[in-house]
């Protein structure tokens, strides 16, 4: 389900009752107020005028809800939309469960449903958590890291990240992590941004070898290494797909009651 379409469609079907009746269908209603005020002579109140006035439920619906749909999708579309994230590829980052807030404007404006950069204020930059409509099937949005920006040679060997010929700074932090057995977790720095990420030793994964990033597109990769669906398998993610940039955990729910003691900033 797009919930983008369907309320780009509620804003424009409520929009419209509502311009309708206020250019047109109230007129009628309009009418008979004033008749029913010129017999008595005098104002009717509130109540009586609503009486008179015989408003139909599907206007009042419309009137009521439009000015809320609309603030919700200028919100959700230009400013920021929750997430929920449904696997574990971006561990220990970001855990199944967490609710996430993404930050549409950081790379640019875009169209609901259409996402066409309307306003470009901003390219993603090495090391961001970014949000993503999957190539493969655009109606599913992914998220992973920003490893590799246009132009750049990546390589992916021996559990080595390298970004033009020069091997990404890793240092073990844990052998055998409580939460990850047989994983083995790392402080990766990619560009500004440190973060961690879990590594199986006994995993050969995908190897990649030195491949150029094109223009317009980006190399991604999930945290949990050994356990994500990202750009060694399928490619490159184009600039149109781009969704924004996940900045904070703001809940977490795994089923029982929500958590917001796991409130947290994105890096």
């Amino acid at each position: 389900m797009d919930f983008s379409l369907l309320l780009v469609v509620a804003v424009a079907v409520t929009g419209l009752i509502w311009l309708l009746d206020a250019v047109w269908l109230g007129n009628a209603r309009r009418a008979r107020v004033a008749a029913a005020e010129a017999e008595t002579g005098e104002r009717l109140d509130e109540t009586s005028r609503r009486r008179v006035a015989k408003e139909p439920w599907l206007v009042d619906y419309a009137r009521s809800f439009f000015p809320v749909l609309l603030v919700v999708l200028l919100l959700r579309s230009f400013v920021v939309e929750p997430f929920q994230i449904p696997s574990g590829s971006m561990r220990p980052t970001l855990e199944i469960g967490d609710f996430i807030l993404v930050n549409k404007y950081t790379y640019g404006l875009r169209l609901p449903v259409l996402n066409t950069e309307i306003v470009e204020l901003g390219e993603p930059e090495r090391g961001d958590v970014m949000v993503f409509r999957f190539p493969q099937e655009p109606s599913v949005n992914f998220i992973k890291r920003v490893v590799g920006l246009p132009g750049d040679h990546i390589r992916y060997e021996g559990k080595q990240l390298f970004v033009n010929g020069k091997p990404v700074s890793k240092s073990l932090l844990e052998e055998v992590p409580r939460e990850a057995p047989n994983e083995l977790l790392f402080e990766e720095r990619l560009g500004a941004v440190s973060h961690r990420i879990y590594n199986n030793p006994r995993d050969p994964g995908p190897q990649v070898r030195e491949l150029e990033v094109p223009e317009g597109h980006y190399f991604m990769m999930g945290d949990n290494r050994d356990h994500s669906n990202d750009s060694r398998y399928w490619g490159f993610v184009p600039e149109e797909n781009i969704v924004g940039k996940a900045f904070a955990v703001w809940m977490h729910w795994d089923g029982g009651l929500p958590s917001f003691t796991a409130i947290r900033h994105i890096q």
